[in-house]
């Protein structure tokens, strides 16, 4: 660095008190150079024309293009009178070669005060290197943002005959925390949140064509429900009252079938207070339907048609690789009950068994259960340990026990079950859906018999909504109901194996 940029360092405006490596320290002194230049390192636009993939798929070499290009500069080679980068924009990378000459004294000493990191716009025209490398030719330079924090830049060295990539920014935590960087050093990461953004607007599609509503309900809820898990608390200090953020959207959604809908969605944000792993994220985005007139069997075509066509939209294909195994979509999927899937997998027949037979087998099984537990949790927890790891290929688990599901209308030939399924793709619950309880009466019997799992100790019970019960109670045509776990559906598709790297900035422990 130049003795003119330390002694110019603070003469046109004080650099920031900031605690800095030498790295940064200088990135600020070049700031200040260019501010004592009358160059402004952070101007307000640029005109673009062309990103960089377009340019290369249109190139025609017997036309010099003009294009207008902007991006991150990710690698440099500053020379003499004439130098070679490549920017990176928000659809690939593409090559500049500029010239003193051509850009003028000014505009090239500017250049050579930039780094990787800094953004650029470059007005110019397409030519082919003599290498054969598609690149812009620049005519005017601009400096757009001047970056003050060096980016992690993964470098390459040849050893034994083969490439190795080392310093690559590659540690997940640190990805996860910091996702800007991650973005724009693993430009392969956009690719998951690109086909997220595709399999929602393509699922948005789907529904609405059917003719049915898409609707929002609210996220703060007096009395949450339509799940059984913990929720986050909070309070509203005009109405003093405490407030939660909501587990589900189910009880709204019926509300608005009551009302008079024949179809409403809702892509959601809940929120639970639960462990965070691979699986699980405490805020996590589900979409849930729910249809007038139809019951679960109904449904189960419904999600069969819809995952089929969804991962041929963003997959071409209907067969997805996911945790090593290939896992095809296509209809029709697999039918089992829950019964007779615990019964498959662990030889164990727990139709009929009372609440101490079910503590009986499940320590047979070698599982240790919290003793406050009811019949249906341990059930599930039977299930989630021997069943649900192993189904692979998309089975729809159906013909819960009524306790289970007390959401859920009664089986209409088996009593003690409920008709309601869970799709298991990959060894994990991707959606869940009933044929909707709208009996008032047996509602509120099912509620407060959850109620009674609460006194028991069960925190993740429901708690019995007064005003659900009475718009019940107004009636409530037969209906089925459905909610999707986008972010494992995300995961599914793309083949990610984490919840993490598929939702842009997951929950954290505290640095």
């Amino acid at each position: 660095m130049s003795k003119d940029i330390e002694n110019n360092q603070h003469s046109s405006e004080e650099a920031p008190q900031l605690s800095l490596n030498d790295q940064m320290q200088r990135r600020l002194e070049e700031r200040q150079h260019l501010l004592d230049a009358g160059i402004a390192p952070y101007p307000c636009s640029f005109d673009v024309t062309r990103h960089s993939l377009e340019i290369i798929a249109n190139f025609q070499e017997e036309t010099a293009e003009p294009v207008s290009v902007a991006g991150r500069i990710m690698t440099i080679r500053k020379m003499g009178k004439a130098s070679f980068f490549h920017i990176q924009d928000s659809k690939g990378r593409i090559q500049i070669y500029l010239k003193k000459d051509e850009v003028g004294e000014v505009a090239y000493d500017t250049f050579k005060l930039l780094d990787i990191g800094d953004f650029v716009g470059v007005r110019g025209f397409t030519f082919k290197t003599r290498t054969g490398e598609i690149s812009v030719h620049a005519e005017e330079f601009t400096l757009l943002t001047k970056s003050l924090r060096p980016i992690p830049v993964a470098k390459e060295k040849e050893v034994d005959g083969q490439k190795v990539i080392f310093d690559a920014f590659s540690d997940r935590e640190l990805r996860y925390r910091q996702r800007y960087v991650d973005l724009i050093v693993n430009p392969e990461v956009r690719q998951t949140f690109i086909k997220r953004s595709a399999i929602v607007s393509f699922m948005r599609r789907f529904f609405t064509e059917s003719g049915w509503l898409e609707v929002e309900t609210p996220i703060l809820q007096p009395i949450y429900g339509g799940a059984a898990a913990r929720p986050f608390t909070t309070h509203h200090n005009a109405l003093d009252m405490q407030l939660y953020l909501r587990i589900a959207n189910e009880l709204y959604l019926k509300r608005l079938i009551v009302g008079g809908f024949d179809g409403v969605f809702e892509f959601a944000k809940d929120f639970r207070n639960e462990g965070i792993d691979r699986f699980h994220n405490p805020e996590f985005t589900q979409v849930e339907l729910y249809v007038a007139y139809k019951d679960y069997n109904w449904m189960m075509e419904l999600v069969e048609n819809l995952f089929y066509k969804t991962a041929l939209e963003v997959n071409k294909s209907d067969v997805t690789l996911f945790l090593g195994n290939e896992i095809s979509l296509k209809p029709p999927f697999k039918r089992l009950s829950i019964i007779d899937s615990i019964a498959e997998y662990t030889g164990m027949d727990i139709r009929g068994k009372s609440e101490a037979e079910l503590r009986n087998i499940a320590k047979d099984l070698g599982l240790e259960l919290d003793p406050k537990i009811s019949s249906g949790k341990i059930i599930d927890e039977i299930f989630g340990e021997f069943v649900e790891p192993k189904l692979i290929q998309p089975t729809f688990i159906t013909d819960y026990p009524t306790e289970m599901s007390p959401l859920a209308k009664e089986h209409r030939s088996e009593p003690g079950i409920v008709e309601r399924f869970e799709l298991i793709a990959g060894g994990k619950e991707v959606c869940n859906s009933f044929s909707e309880l709208n009996d008032p009466v047996i509602q509120r019997e099912r509620l407060e018999s959850q109620a009674r799992l609460r006194q028991r100790g069960d925190e993740e019970a429901m708690i019995v909504d007064e005003d659900f019960l009475r718009a019940l109670e107004y009636g409530m045509p037969p209906c089925a109901g459905l909610g999707i776990g986008i972010d494992r559906l995300v995961m599914l598709l793309t083949g990610q194996d984490s919840i993490r790297d598929v939702i842009f900035f997951p929950h954290m422990k505290p640095e």
